[in-house]
């Protein structure tokens, strides 16, 4: 799978005597026409793929299914492909590590348009995490718009910005 991008935190200078945690994820990219399935999250208000970090041992696809299955209570996954890896390394700050080294597996995929229920996680669900088909076009100008004047965004919103221009990019 292709590396799309190596994002440094600017709180990250150098890896030089850190001690790095790495974590791996997925990321799915359901798409219809112009209109994408992403997670909106109130808390951060941006728009985001879903997915999530992967179970030790777990493949590459399964964990990307079973993430998109749990989030958004997408049906009949099919056609997988790869799109890419977005590498990050991003500040840590629970006890033991300095740095978090996150490896986000993309792929793209077919589902149902109707969507079944969602298992979202207890934070998720206080985060106001909620799935929904939108223009990605208005997702990425509404995250952008978030990057600019919000003090509340998330450390994951460039990735996801990033990830969904180049998606748009790849509709033409």
């Amino acid at each position: 799978m292709q590396n799309l991008k190596t994002h440094y935190h600017p709180e990250v200078q150098t890896l030089e005597n850190k001690s790095v945690f790495t974590r791996l994820a997925t990321r799915s990219i359901a798409v219809q026409g112009n209109s994408i399935l992403l997670m909106y999250t109130q808390r951060y208000d941006d728009y985001s793929l879903p997915g999530g970090g992967l179970d030790l041992g777990e493949d590459k696809v399964d964990g990307m299914m079973r993430e998109l299955s749990e989030e958004t209570g997408a049906e009949e996954i099919r056609n997988i492909k790869p799109f890419g890896i977005y590498e990050e390394y991003r500040p840590w700050y629970k006890t033991g590590f300095d740095v978090q080294h996150m490896i986000s597996y993309c792929y793209t995929c077919e589902i149902n348009k109707e969507l079944g229920e969602s298992n979202l996680e207890l934070y998720e669900t206080k985060n106001g995490m909620k799935a929904v088909w939108i223009n990605i076009h208005e997702a990425i100008k509404h995250n952008k718009e978030t990057m600019a004047t919000s003090d509340k965004k998330g450390m994951s919103i460039e990735r996801e910005t990033f990830l969904l221009t180049l998606i748009a990019e790849n509709l033409k």
